[in-house]
């Protein structure tokens, strides 16, 4: 009897813990509000108002095409961040962005932040390890968020060594404030990818710090220079007070950028330069309403032409698949290409069990062969396109930190229009009388939510 006793106090407790870290919805204005005030206390502190300006104004979004701005005022909304100028290289080598990131690094002068869902222990992640310790045994203020849950297994030493050269390095899941707390946002994950370099060059897309993204993967990232620095840096320095990093110095010393801002937020010049308009749009589970996932539906409904994504996993949430459908009818070409085979056994079932209810919706299919695809894009009608971090996936647009960079603007839609077309080639089309899905599938698909 009191091994009984015993087994069922156990699975009481494991239910509890499970409920904790996955039967909560964080979500609301009070959690978002609290949990983000950090910051926004010590800019209003130091009377910031050109910063505000900066990263909040709407001067920009009137030369958005009209068609488009309700979007950029949807994703702007609540504080988040509005439209601003770039200039912006499409990476899909993971060759290229290595030997960019290499670069700018060696020629950092005042700051690198840096935060990525995963840092690796390999090779290519070991020198850029390296190169972080050098700059700051040099001087150079070199922050770093480390995602230590899906880094778990990487012995603490290797980040302990950081933290000796003079590295700032703080955890994105910690003890610090309650073990309760603690459980109950186990499960968010800091998905994003950032490096911001001496407040003038930003990184972010899909690329994490491995030799999996640098030499053998099929990935789209970002760099950045111009206004929209100013987003990444914002969004970086957000997640380092919540996590428990401390700001010594002003905050407008990390924004450079603002010498050439006015006080009403606009740049010095009267016409808008030869450079991209682009907006920065962020996501966590404490924010009052799921801002990509509004918007990726948003893209959808207002659609006249064409819809394409790129992902590597595929859990949509219902009322995204229900806004492809209804796409779809209106004449609107939805396809999202997916690869062939997945990094990990749990998801391609995941992904294999939603191919039916998108075929069923109209949807049109792309399974790319070759190198694993990790590439989390979005074109439409030759004008807005995205690059960013999150998937077409239940985690990424209600569980986990993502951030991805929307461009309003014509060239560089069709840019990425021409990569997704480049990658047609090595895909195939699943058809409906291929498509079953197996009871292995349907039981996989149960896990989509927290997986």
């Amino acid at each position: 009897m009191s091994t009984w006793i015993i087994i069922l106090i156990v699975c009481f407790v494991v239910v509890i813990v499970l409920w904790l870290m996955f039967g909560i919805n964080w979500r609301s204005n009070r959690n978002y509000d609290r949990k983000h005030h950090l910051l926004q206390a010590k800019m209003q502190a130091e009377d910031t108002e050109e910063l505000q300006q900066l990263l909040s104004s709407d001067s920009l979004t009137m030369h958005v095409e009209p068609r488009f701005r309700p979007l950029a005022k949807i994703l702007s909304q609540r504080g988040r961040l509005s439209v601003s100028t770039s200039e912006a290289e499409i990476i899909i080598s993971g060759r290229r962005k290595y030997d960019l990131l290499i670069r700018d690094i060696l020629n950092a002068k005042e700051s690198i932040h840096m935060e990525y869902f995963h840092f690796g222990m390999d090779k290519s992640s070991r020198r850029i390890r390296a190169l972080l310790m050098r700059k700051a045994r040099q001087g150079v203020k070199v922050r770093f968020i480390n995602e230590n849950i899906a880094n778990f297994p990487i012995p603490s030493i290797y980040f302990l060594s950081m933290r000796r050269a003079g590295v700032e390095v703080v955890n994105f899941s910690n003890t610090r404030f309650s073990l309760l707390r603690f459980l109950m946002t186990l499960s968010y994950r800091d998905h994003r990818k950032i490096v911001v370099i001496d407040g003038r060059i930003g990184y972010t897309g899909g690329m994490n710090i491995n030799d999996h993204y640098f030499y053998q993967w099929r990935d789209t990232h970002l760099r950045l220079t111009g206004d929209a620095v100013a987003s990444l840096q914002y969004t970086f320095l957000d997640t380092w007070l919540v996590t428990g990093g401390q700001l010594p110095v002003p905050i407008n010393s990390f924004f450079p950028m603002l010498a050439n801002v006015q006080t009403d937020g606009s740049p010095l010049h009267n016409e808008i330069p030869e450079v991209l308009l682009t907006q920065v749009s962020t996501d966590d589970p404490t924010a009052p309403e799921p801002a990509l996932l509004t918007a990726y539906e948003w893209i959808l409904n207002h659609a006249q032409h064409y819809v394409w994504f790129q992902s590597p996993y595929l859990a949509p949430p219902f009322s995204l698949i229900e806004a492809m459908r209804q796409a779809v009818r209106r004449g609107v070409e939805v396809r999202i290409m997916l690869p062939e085979q997945c990094d990990t056994p749990i998801m391609r079932p995941i992904n294999k069990s939603f191919y039916a209810d998108m075929l069923q919706a109209g949807v049109q299919l792309y399974t790319r062969g070759g190198e694993f695809m990790h590439s989390k894009t979005l074109v439409c009608d030759d004008y807005l396109s995205m690059v960013g971090s999150s998937n077409l996936d239940y985690r990424s647009f209600g569980i986990d930190y993502e951030i991805n960079t929307f461009f309003y603007d014509r060239d560089i839609a069709l840019r990425q229009k021409h990569i997704f077309e480049a990658d047609l080639p090595i895909c195939r089309q699943p058809d409906a009388g291929e498509v079953k899905t197996t009871p292995w599938q349907r039981l996989m698909r149960l896990l989509a939510p927290i997986v």
